[in-house]
Order: structure tokens, then sequence, then C-alpha cells
């Protein structure tokens, strides 16, 4: 097993803040990792470095075995998936599905004189079958639900067949029926063999789609737990992370919280 990630007494410091506080983990290129805990966190952050959008203060991170401050990230980032709220925004809300999928290969949001050969423009129509979106191919990203939007953003961050996937809630603002559509597509993504290790963050357990293998849990920028889903994410753990007493319940895979009851 490769590493994909590791984290070496990472700090980011903003504002005589520590985001980071002397985080060390690791992720390998086989494991599904979700990342939980409140507002405020770091969970954001994490993945920033883990993009390569960002630099830490000290400690050291290593992205595919490249030493962040040490390596060419605009040659390290094509290989790195990345979908979140924020990368949403700078999608042309007039651009075609299509389009936004397949620009992707080129790294840029917005197609302009950029061309593409019947290669691209395949993949392209495959990833969008994948997840369900082949027939929105010519329906502009602005017309879309939100959970329609969502889809396209992870179709775009797999369409260049990256070695690492991260996904920065993928499941907010969802309605129950699109959260749970979304959650069963990531839970056969997960599953397949050749898929990229992966790591999702979230505020909640019920968007862990099934098949995740790792948790880490966060509070004020500092590790809480960290190891394979089903031994770490407990009761105890939960409750520290969110600063409540946190009851957890688990069927089939699925998770359910709240908080406990006198």
């Amino acid at each position: 097993m490769a590493q994909v990630l590791e984290f070496s007494d990472v700090v980011v410091r903003r504002n005589a803040r520590d985001i980071i506080d002397h985080l060390d983990w690791t992720v390998s290129d086989d494991e599904r990792w979700v990342v939980l805990g409140p507002n405020g966190a770091g969970k954001t952050t994490l993945l920033e470095l883990s993009a390569s959008l960002l630099h830490p203060t000290s400690g050291r991170v290593s992205v595919l075995g490249e030493r962040i401050g040490r390596t060419d990230v605009f040659e390290l980032r094509p290989r790195v998936g990345f979908a979140s709220t924020s990368m949403a925004r700078r999608i042309p809300p007039d651009e075609t599905v299509l389009d936004v999928v397949m620009t992707a290969a080129y790294a840029v949001m917005g197609r302009w004189r950029e061309e593409y050969d019947q290669v691209d423009i395949r993949r392209a129509m495959r990833v969008l079958a994948e997840w369900q979106l082949d027939d929105l191919a010519t329906r502009t990203f602005g017309t879309l639900s939100d959970g329609e939007q969502k889809r396209v953003q992870i179709a775009r961050a797999v369409m260049t067949d990256p070695e690492l996937l991260l996904l920065d809630e993928p499941t907010a603002s969802l309605d129950l029926g699109s959260r749970e559509e979304l959650l069963t597509l990531l839970s056969g993504y997960a599953a397949e063999p050749t898929t990229p290790a992966m790591v999702m963050v979230t505020h909640h357990v019920e968007e862990i789609p099934v098949g995740f293998t790792h948790v880490l849990l966060l509070r004020e920028g500092g590790v809480v737990a960290s190891g394979p889903l089903r031994q770490t994410l407990t009761e105890d753990a939960l409750s520290t992370a969110f600063g409540v007493p946190i009851a957890l319940h688990e069927e089939g895979g699925r998770y359910a919280a709240r908080a406990k009851t006198s």
C-alpha cells in the first residue's frame, strides 16, 4: 500500500491562531476517509493542504509522494481531483454540463480556445453516465438543481482519473432524496477496485457513504481520533469532537447521531 497523503507535525497559523494544530495523519491508496468535526475544526483547511492549494506554516505535507514547498504544484494538482462549493462558484453558469466536465482535461474553468478530440468527448460522456448525468450533457450548469450540480462537480473531479479524490461536503444543502441518491453513487464508486484514495469532509455521520473505511475526527485543528471507521467512530469520540454528549447508532453500514437526553 502506497501512501498518498502524509502529514507530519503540520501547523497552519492565521492571525496568531492555529487552524491546524501539530497534526499527524497518513492516507494509503486503498483507503476511503471521512473527516468529521464542528465548524472551525480545520476540515476545509485540511483538504486545501491535501490539494496543494495551501502551504503549512510549519511541518511537512506530502501529496502523492511530493513534498509541498519542494515540488511544482502545477504539475501535482492535475493528479488530484477536488470538488468543493468554492470551486463550483467559479464554474460559468452558462457552461454546458459536458464542457464543465470536459474542461477538467485542461484544468480550466470555462471553455475558451482549447480543443478537444473525440477521445475527450467519449471520456466525458462515460463519466457523466457513471454519475447519472448523461441526459443533462447539453444543459447549462446554472439551470441544474443543487443535487445535479454536486454530481457534476464530482464528475469533473474524476474526469482525469485522479490518484486522489477530495470531496468537501458533497451532500451539503441537499434534500433527503438528492442526498441519498448521491450517497448511493459515492458508495458504488468507493467499492470499485480502481477507485483512487478518497477523503470526504462532512459535518454529519448520516452522510458517511457505505464502504468508507477510515475516519478522522477534528476539534480546534487537532486530532480527537483517527483510524478504521468501525473501531474509531464511537460515542465518546464524537462527544469530544462536537462538545456535547452524543448517542450513535449504526445499521447496515449507515450511521445516525443525536444528542443524548438525560
